[in-house]
């Protein structure tokens, strides 16, 4: 189905989803059941509480709270095909998306406001650049940022984990709050694999320029991600935190787990 949207319209997509919840439980239904695809502004909490079985694309842009509580649906935002502006250096969505998703995914070619997966418990998203309090709270899923974070990142973030690209080479310093993380390189080729199938993923549903331009320069691009990794997560996991820290700029071995990856 296909239907303009206006910033009238809020919640859209939580009615249809209870009616699921109604008839098929809260399993929903087998993914990409019903794909409904809008174009314009979507209005306040847009995909809030959708169920599995439901993906919701929109083409355009929609204010806050995209996606709470979302409950195994897919969520797809990008900007107009026509538009000519640097999608990962404008705002796409609005404050406090994905704040308490439990499950499902999201993309969004774009950058989001404040409080980004804020107490996100499952949902997988990835998105082109946040404001400030990213994560914060987080308690499982996995956030992927294909550029520049706001202040304290991953503030009392306990399980999950965030994948962010070093944009400016100052997350370490300047964007993250380390009381409850670590910042790891991403050297494993089981972290280097996921990531890559994310982006390419994303770039997929949305036509991200951002994301083809890291596919195309992977092996330069993979040593610029940090893997974000709570400390409570490290111990359910009994991984050691005596790991090699991320250094901005680092190339090895990461640059031989990004050829390793790229070619299979």
């Amino acid at each position: 189905m296909s239907f303009p949207i206006r910033n009238i319209h809020r919640s859209v997509g939580a009615m249809l989803s209870g009616e699921i919840a109604r008839q098929y439980g809260s399993a929903g239904l087998p993914d990409d059941t019903i794909h409904v695809h809008l174009t314009g502004s979507a209005g306040q909490s847009f995909g809030a509480f959708l169920a599995r079985g439901v993906t919701l694309s929109l083409e355009g842009d929609a204010n806050d709270c995209v996606g709470k509580g979302l409950s195994g649906g897919k969520l797809v935002v990008f900007p107009p095909t026509t538009s000519r502006f640097a999608a990962e250096e404008n705002i796409l969505i609005g404050n406090v998306a994905l704040y308490g998703a439990t499950s499902g995914e999201a993309y969004f070619s774009g950058v989001a406001g404040e409080r980004f997966a804020v107490r996100n418990s499952g949902a997988t998203a990835v998105v082109e650049g946040v404001g400030d309090h990213g994560c914060e709270y987080m308690t499982k899923g996995l956030v992927v940022v294909l550029g520049t974070c706001g202040r304290n990142f991953a503030a009392g973030m306990s399980g999950g984990l965030a994948y962010v690209f070093d944009e400016r080479f100052d997350f370490t310093a300047k964007r993250c709050n380390h009381a409850s993380v670590d910042l790891d390189p991403v050297i494993e080729s089981a972290d280097a694999q996921i990531l890559h199938d994310l982006v390419t993923q994303h770039w997929s549903l949305t036509g991200s320029r951002r994301a083809k331009w890291i596919l195309d320069n992977w092996a330069e691009t993979l040593p610029r991600f940090i893997k974000v990794f709570p400390h409570e997560f490290k111990r359910v996991l009994r991984v050691s935190r005596t790991r090699q820290p991320y250094i901005p700029g680092q190339s090895l071995p990461v640059m031989a787990v990004a050829e390793q990856v790229r070619h299979g």
